[in-house]
């Protein structure tokens, strides 16, 4: 595995409902909320029935690190309104 101490960019992508933040391995940097009325997220390794990798998060608006590694695929169900923006850095990368 890569180090990825020291990384501070990556892709991105903007999510409101469940979905794929990345459908191969990779490395989640953080989030940003950008809005959200009582949203929550999970986040799973392997798709929508992986590993969970959380509990259930109720994050506020603003930038959160959670620098952790998914070894298939990186997956977030989201409940109630959350709009947020992933960082990640696809695996092999660094």
């Amino acid at each position: 595995m890569a180090n990825i101490a020291n990384t501070e960019a990556g892709m991105y992508v903007n999510l409101t409902s469940t979905a794929a933040i990345s459908a191969k391995p990779c490395y989640l940097l953080g989030f940003y909320v950008n809005s959200t009325t009582t949203g929550t997220a999970v986040f799973r390794d392997g798709g929508a029935s992986g590993t969970v990798v959380s509990g259930t998060i109720t994050p506020a608006i603003g930038f959160h690190r959670f620098p952790v590694t998914f070894l298939t695929s990186a997956h977030v169900t989201i409940a109630n309104t959350l709009d947020a923006t992933f960082f990640f850095v696809p695996s092999g990368t660094t």
